[in-house]
């Protein structure tokens, strides 16, 4: 009974949520502050040390999203209020974090936004037009590629408790690059699931709810 879910109604809940999203950025991206110290080396060298702080805050939210994100997988039904929530908690943490990096490398988060936005929209036109079409092999292919990209990264945090360093994807190696850039094509095609789901959902009559769990799987 009630509202079912539309597309219009998911991209509307998406746009609400990145809109929130960038504005808790900005506020977090605000209450950095940016210190930076310049070393000269015995070699010759120069060595920029970040001495930028935040509040703490800034980083409870960054838990607090993470709670949001676990109770809005496990409970769909609540995503209505737990997804802009999430987006406020997260945008906030994000922002912080971009300001860091690009006191660090002036100019490396726009060009990272722009490529992120470049990639939703390629993703998006492949899948519209059909180029790409999700079938039940790719799915798995996809879930499992995640699913790869994640114990990966959990068995090189383990061992970094141990003191190893298996995090050879962050070296601008060959390898490390490769990887990097897999990761990322990986991460692209998950969008064809949500954009699947999406389409999926509306044509089975969902109920309306799920328009914000849509906008926040995007």
């Amino acid at each position: 009974q009630g509202r079912r879910m539309t597309i219009a109604g998911s991209m509307t809940a998406t746009g609400v949520l990145l809109v929130l999203l960038v504005a808790s950025g900005a506020f977090g991206w605000s209450q950095v502050d940016q210190s930076f110290q310049t070393i000269t080396n015995p070699n010759g060298t120069v060595t920029v040390v970040n001495n930028s702080t935040a509040p703490w805050w800034i980083w409870a939210g960054m838990l607090g999203a993470f709670v949001l994100g676990i109770i809005t997988v496990f409970a769909p039904k609540a995503a209505r209020f737990t997804a802009p929530l999430y987006a406020l908690a997260y945008g906030m943490g994000l922002g912080a974090i971009s300001a860091f990096f690009n006191g660090m490398w002036n100019g490396i988060v726009a060009q990272a936004v722009l490529v992120t936005l470049g990639v939703v929209v390629v993703m998006f036109l492949l899948y519209a037009l059909r180029i790409v079409k999700v079938t039940p092999k790719l799915v798995i292919g996809i879930i499992a590629a995640t699913g790869g990209v994640f114990l990966m990264y959990l068995v090189a945090w383990i061992g970094s408790l141990f003191g190893a360093d298996l995090y050879f994807w962050d070296n601008p190696t060959p390898l490390g690059i490769g990887v990097s850039v897999l990761i990322c094509g990986i991460a692209a095609f998950n969008l064809l699931l949500d954009f699947d789901f999406i389409e999926r959902a509306s044509k089975e009559g969902y109920p309306s709810y799920m328009e914000w769990y849509a906008a926040f799987g995007l």
